[in-house]
């Protein structure tokens, strides 16, 4: 009888562990889910600010139709992205353009001037910071996740039911060389 008891009360136990385990890997996953639609949020505002952005500088910019198309351009190829990598390469891309635009701008005296132009781009560098605030927050989140899924004994558990490793979001290796400034 005792023997039965105590095969019981392992039983329990067993269940109860993997009950905890498989609830945590949950709440891990959730995370990782929540944080990546954190960094769409500010995504859809930085695509919403980008149009406006355009449109104010379209009338003053008339002989720099490429810069205006490069962004446009990007912005569509950022907007179609799917997963961490092909995000993370359209957003650079996108950034670039954005870049471009601003340095031309520069030789706008009357467009630098523009109070709209001045608050749309102020508005870009706060969404700038707080998407990398969002990439760096979810790649926290996934690292917690995956160490739970790759350490034993939950790794176990996560084989079992199915939890697999996410992707970070990582800069790709073109974009990590150092940047050349070649003054005149």
């Amino acid at each position: 009888m005792t023997a039965l008891i105590v095969i019981i009360a392992i039983v329990i136990l067993l269940a109860g562990g993997i009950m905890v385990i498989y609830n945590s890997l949950i709440r891990l996953r959730n995370r990782v889910d929540n944080a990546w639609k954190q960094i769409d949020v500010q995504l859809k505002r930085r695509y919403d600010l980008i149009p406006n952005l355009v449109e104010v500088v379209k009338d003053y910019m008339s002989y720099e139709k490429e810069v205006l198309e490069n962004v446009t351009r990007a912005r569509a190829q950022a907007m179609q992205a799917q997963g961490p990598a092909e995000s993370g390469r359209a957003e650079n891309m996108l950034t670039g353009a954005l870049k471009s635009l601003f340095a031309v701008a520069e030789n706008y005296p009357e467009l630098k001037a523009n109070q709209n132009v001045s608050q749309l781009q102020e508005e870009l560098t706060s969404t700038e910071n707080r998407i990398a605030f969002a990439r760096q927050l979810y790649n926290d989140v996934v690292m917690a996740y995956n160490n739970r899924t790759q350490v034993m004994p939950s790794n176990i558990v996560a084989s079992i039911f199915g939890f697999k490793a996410r992707e970070y979001f990582a800069v790709p290796e073109e974009e990590k060389e150092t940047v050349r400034v070649k003054l005149r």
